[in-house]
Formats: C-alpha cells, structure tokens, sequence
C-alpha cells in the first residue's frame, strides 16, 4: 500500500531543514511532492526543491485546468499568498513526502483517504522557534519583523491540541534535538510503518 507522509508544523519548525535531510538519505521509493507558491523567494531556498515559485498568472492557468489538489491563501503584510499542490498519481511501491499545512492536510487526506495518510508533525519550544524565525528573516533583502508575528500568533490557534488530535495517523519529532537525532525519529517512524 502506498503511504503519503504529510510534514507539517509551526513556522520556525525545522521542516525545510529535515525535509531536505529525508530527501537527500532516501531510496527511489520516497518520492517528493514539491508544492508551489506565488509568496516571494527567500534566501537560501531553490526553485523546484522548496517550492515551485510561480506568478499568479501561472496558478489561474493550473486552476483553470482543474489541476491543483489543494490551495491556501493568506492575507500577509506583503499582499496575498498562494500555497497549492497538484494532482499527482500514486506509483505501486512508493512511498511519498510533502511538507504542507493543515487545512493542505484535510484536502489530501479527502483526495486519497486517511489509511494512506501519515501526519509527522515537527515540534520545538517556542521561545527556540521565534529566535530561528526572526533569524531567518533577518537575513531576507527587507525583512517583515510583522509577518513573523503575525504567523507566530496564527500557528499557536491552527496547531492547537484540539486541532491536531483529528488526524488518524500522526507522528511526532522534536526538532529541537541535533539534526541527526531527528533524522533517528524520522527513520522509526518510517521503518515502524514499513512492515
């Protein structure tokens, strides 16, 4: 049975960080879901290995050929961002990888059923988490000190206690542990659900 491992978590997180760590250990039988997004490049992050960054014009044509799965919008200090993954076919004997959101999370879930869908839900404390944001902006061409707050707020009440324990098939990793004890988590969890 096919398996799609969907990363989630807060901003600050450490998904693009152990995601690209999973991708760069794993076999030809994980494959990644790269999802797109009209929000600005950032520093450090590569068109196609991140996100796929595309203009709105791009997102009307995928839309307008009923292509796109799920897509999330939010009103940001910069304007509107766009966050989508297309429709992708599932291959017998793989296993797939995405980092995406919650409400990204219930599409997925209603297009190709809970049994196949594994949460890891990505964790760290949240003093840690606001220091790696404000970091990571610190180092955008003009960074948005008011988007950090304002995701920072947002993902307290979208990952509350309540909201996660909907999910059937969910895993925990703290990414406040050293890189490679995350990958450890990870490698259980994958390893548990193989056999």
């Amino acid at each position: 049975m096919n398996r799609i491992f969907c990363v989630i978590g807060k901003s600050g997180a450490g998904k693009d960080t152990l995601y690209k760590e999973i991708l760069s250990r794993a076999t030809s039988d994980l494959v990644p879901i790269i999802p797109y997004t009209t929000r600005p490049k950032r520093v450090n992050e590569t068109d196609g290995l991140n996100y796929f960054f595309v203009s709105e014009d791009q997102m009307n044509i995928f839309e307008k050929n009923h292509q796109i799965m799920e897509k999330r919008q939010y009103s940001t200090v910069q304007g509107i961002w766009s966050y989508f993954t297309l429709k992708f076919e599932l291959e017998d004997n793989k296993d797939y990888i995405l980092i995406t959101t919650l409400e990204g999370l219930h599409n997925i879930i209603e297009q190709y059923g809970s049994k196949i869908v594994h949460v890891v839900y990505l964790y760290i404390d949240d003093k840690e988490r606001l220091i790696r944001c404000i970091n990571r902006e610190s180092q955008q061409a003009s960074p948005d000190y008011l988007e950090v707050c304002r995701r920072f707020i947002a993902d307290q009440e979208d990952f509350s206690e309540e909201h996660m324990k909907q999910f059937e098939h969910i895993h925990y990793i703290n990414t406040g542990e050293e890189l490679e004890k995350c990958l450890v988590q990870w490698n259980k969890i994958y390893e548990r659900k193989c056999e």
